[in-house]
């Protein structure tokens, strides 16, 4: 089902309207075909949700290649790959993986400036500048348009300063990115915050978010974009470990929330 440059054109667009659009995170074929079914206008794939279903806490490079291309084979709507820091340190390694997402379907990817080392998880300020930039290289040499998220990760390890954050999302922004996203802010107030300062389209995952945020409270800072990251796979996770705990206790009740089979199967091709 791939019409790269069809969806490019459409992914591009979605980030130019007054509205913010929702990209849930699919985790496999199943999953983005019910996605597709139900109406959302783009897909995002999710590192943490595949190596949940990997059995382990990280998914390799090759593995998180594969599932873009399994995901974007599965739909009709553009994705963006969530590529973690493109497993490598050094820019130009880093940015060559921006080029293997394209060449499995994806129309957007991210970089992030977390090192995946919790000891040293940030990278030094002028190397994470340097990854963008190298990667908003490859992202504007390939043959059809795509959409580079840079990630400034502060806030989800442990470093809450959202003046380095700031001042990461603008270098960034000045690097070329066409998306920012810094994963971890919780309330509005630093949302907007962070909205007002860049001119590029801004993602809020609202994984670590205010639950009680709405989206249109996220339009009228103005939001851009909205994802869940892994949330779904770990409320899919939720839902398992509930009805295998039922079990074990000798009780059967989850059967009766079933969804049926027909309806699971009509948003299979």
């Amino acid at each position: 089902m791939s019409d790269q440059p069809a969806k490019a054109i459409a992914f591009e667009a979605l980030h130019r309207r007054a509205e913010p659009f929702v990209i849930p995170n699919p985790w496999d074929q199943g999953t983005a075909q019910w996605l597709e079914h139900l109406g959302f206008e783009a897909l995002a794939t999710t590192s943490l949700g595949l190596a949940n279903t990997l059995g382990r806490k990280q998914a390799t490079k090759q593995e998180v290649l594969d599932n873009c291309r399994v995901i974007c084979a599965a739909t009709r709507l553009p994705v963006n790959a969530d590529l973690e820091n493109c497993f490598a340190d050094e820019p130009r390694q880093a940015a060559e993986t921006i080029r293997l997402a394209y060449e499995c379907g994806a129309v957007g990817g991210s970089i992030e400036d977390f090192t995946g080392n919790e000891a040293a998880p940030i990278y030094d300020f002028q190397l994470a500048v340097e990854r963008v930039r190298a990667a908003v290289e490859v992202a504007k040499a390939l043959p059809v348009p795509f959409m580079l998220t840079a990630r400034a990760e502060n806030f989800l390890h442990g470093r809450r300063n959202l003046d380095d954050t700031i001042k990461r999302l603008q270098a960034f922004e000045a690097a070329g990115a066409d998306v920012l996203y810094a994963p971890g802010l919780r309330s509005l107030e630093e949302i907007r915050t962070v909205v007002q300062v860049v001119s590029r389209p801004v993602n809020v995952v609202m994984g670590f978010v205010d639950p009680t945020i709405t989206l249109a409270q996220l339009a009228e800072v103005g939001v851009r974009r909205v994802s869940i990251g892994g949330a779904l796979s770990r409320l899919a996770f939720q839902a398992f470990i509930a009805a295998a705990r039922e079990m074990q206790s000798g009780q059967f009740n989850f059967v009766s929330k079933l969804v049926p089979l027909h309806e699971l199967h009509s948003a299979f091709f």
